[in-house]
């Protein structure tokens, strides 16, 4: 709220702006325009805004682009639908993106369920089950 009292827009954060973009997307019959995104969305979101959400997706390799007309239309990449490997990229990225990787695995593990915690345990110990010795 201002000071005026009055309600401004709510600031998304990226991750949630991608996840509608993505939603989109994923329902449509096919490659969609930037336009036709934003319609989806409820037009809420300035066209400008949807673009740079396009190209941080198109750079993550998560939809592809192709031409329609004079502007571009966008799908999900082929593994762009798989949520379980689109949550394990942005874990990745978000692990690169520090330098001290020890304490940020070893936070991240301290927060685990005994139950989580176990299925990492197995997943770690089968890893390197299915690489040639």
């Amino acid at each position: 709220m201002s000071e005026s009292g009055a309600v401004g827009p709510q600031r998304r954060h990226p991750g949630e702006l991608e996840a509608g973009v993505l939603g989109v997307l994923w329902a449509g019959d096919g490659p969609l325009t930037p336009a036709d995104i934003q319609r989806a969305l409820g037009g809420g979101l300035a066209r400008t805004t949807v673009n740079t959400i396009l190209a941080r997706l198109l750079e993550k390799g998560v939809v592809v682009r192709s031409r329609a007309g004079r502007a571009f239309a966008y799908a999900p990449a082929e593994d762009g639908r798989d949520a379980p490997a689109l949550a394990a990229r942005r874990m990745r990225s978000e692990l690169e993106k520090e330098t001290d990787r020890h304490s940020v695995l070893a936070r991240f593990v301290s927060g685990l369920s005994a139950e989580d915690e176990r299925l990492l345990r197995s997943l770690l110990a089968t890893a390197g089950e299915d690489e040639p010795a």
